[in-house]
């Protein structure tokens, strides 16, 4: 059973702005997931870096959504760690698709920072981390 603390804290990070994030969280975690399967299922052999890229992103989308709705420390610590590596994560791969196309022959989720994706994936971590920051417990700020 969660304690008092623990029921206010999932509270104040999964209702109002924060439900908005879990759930754009979990959109993108289905599409990620969905992205990849398919990817991997017929193409797999054409770009076998790219498609495993979005398996991995599908992950930390998946790990993201449900960290964030949970309450306690160990969940608000998943949650940074996972949104950190989306943020990673998407810098990186940004990064590297700009320098050279040919880095990655097929787009994944955080292609060119995001931009098959109206960027969401850039904001997007941006947004959780602030998030995460602003609705940290007592605990949580040690």
């Amino acid at each position: 059973m969660a304690t008092t603390e623990e029921e206010t804290l999932k509270s104040s990070r999964s209702s109002g702005p924060g439900r908005l994030i879990i759930a754009v969280y979990a959109v993108f975690a289905l599409a990620a997931t969905a992205r990849a399967g398919f990817q991997i299922a017929t193409k797999f052999s054409e770009a076998p870096v790219a498609y495993s890229l979005s398996a991995f992103a599908a992950v930390v989308y998946i790990l993201a959504a449900v960290s964030l709705a949970k309450a306690g420390p160990r969940w608000f610590w998943t949650s940074v760690l996972a949104v950190s590596v989306e943020m990673v994560g998407v810098l990186t791969v940004g990064a590297v698709t700009l320098a050279s196309s040919a880095a990655l022959p097929d787009d994944t989720v955080w292609s060119a920072f995001g931009r098959g994706y109206g960027f969401v994936p850039l904001v997007l971590p941006i947004v959780g981390l602030w998030w995460l920051y602003y609705n940290r417990s007592d605990r949580e700020r040690r």
